[in-house]
């Protein structure tokens, strides 16, 4: 459901009513008319080259359906560019940025998505779709095997929870580290007051992100009530997801590996984690440097003769 409502929201909010105004029928259309279209996007809309692929996508699969169905005779695809992927650079809040957010945001309902995202670079819809089963308060483990999502079906917003997480990779176990555990045992506890005041009107749920009277917190939610805290508070403007590469950055500067981090992250595989955080790894690159320091000797003056200095020359032997 959730990938049909994100193909059915770019058909309908951006390929359908463009070729309408266009008065571009199927049987009319051309590359260059496609072609007109990503450039539009691009240039008047300003939509990124990411987007525009999703775009190209969706035509791709439309456009072969209607050859198949010989709707069209030829699929004018055939001849179309598609825009060059682009490496988006990861904007994150710094060590002492997060800090300071996670003090502010002590006591808001905010809180502990911000916590969770920050310490353990969780998904929105992981935070979301936290249940009280998957926290081992005896072993002190996390298991994050759940996500709830929310889309638009059909014009109808929908809450849809998966007893998967995003890819295989991203249903992980991790340590529950003893100021996470302090928190989560102090909001069960509430949970447990709040269940107690209440009574007929709490709602029971298995989720750990609830409000005073148990029902879950959305997806939505967060992202709206985060904005509105750093516009409130005068932070930086991050979007949520920048905490989870806040997160990543964090680690890096603390020199834990591209590989672990992928883990942590729950990225499907080491490239996209390499791809999005290579340009921040200064750790690894600074022991390429000592190195290459240690092996090489650039000499201060220039011999007379032009040729490398004795020293440069019995060192560079020496290392090799």
């Amino acid at each position: 459901e959730n990938t049909y409502a994100g193909y059915r929201g770019i058909i309908e909010k951006r390929i359908a009513p463009y070729f309408r105004s266009k008065k571009t029928t199927l049987g009319e259309l051309k590359p260059i008319h496609i072609q007109e279209f990503y450039t539009f996007c691009q240039n008047t809309l300003h939509v990124s080259n990411n987007t525009v692929i999703h775009y190209h996508a969706n035509l791709m699969s439309a456009l072969k359906y209607a050859t198949e169905m010989e709707l069209i005779s030829v699929n004018p695809m055939g001849k179309v560019k598609r825009p060059k992927l682009i490496q988006n650079t990861a904007n994150f809040y710094t060590l002492e940025e997060a800090e300071h957010l996670i003090s502010a945001v002590h006591g808001d309902p905010i809180e502990f998505p911000v916590i969770m995202a920050a310490y353990y670079g969780l998904r929105r819809s992981e935070i979301v779709g936290l249940r009280w089963k998957a926290i081992d308060f005896e072993s002190d483990r996390i298991t994050i095997d759940h996500t709830v999502i929310q889309v638009k079906v059909d014009g109808e917003l929908k809450i849809i929870a998966k007893d998967r997480a995003k890819n295989k990779a991203s249903c992980r176990s991790l340590p529950l580290m003893p100021q996470i555990k302090e928190m989560l045992l102090q909001m069960k506890n509430e949970q447990e007051e709040n269940r107690r005041l209440c009574g007929n009107c709490y709602h029971d749920s298995e989720y750990v992100y609830v409000n005073k009277l148990g029902t879950p917190y959305t997806p939505n939610y967060i992202t709206d009530h985060f904005r509105n805290f750093l516009k409130k508070n005068e932070f930086r403007k991050l979007t949520f997801h920048g905490l989870r590469h806040s997160c990543a950055s964090m680690l890096l500067k603390q020199s834990v590996g591209m590989k672990d981090i992928q883990a942590w992250l729950g990225h499907s595989t080491y490239n996209t984690t390499a791809n999005f955080y290579a340009h921040l790894d200064t750790a690894s690159k600074t022991l390429v440097g000592e190195a290459m320091e240690s092996m090489l000797t650039v000499p201060l003056s220039t011999p007379m003769d032009g040729l490398p200095g004795q020293s440069s020359i019995h060192r560079w032997q020496a290392a090799l």
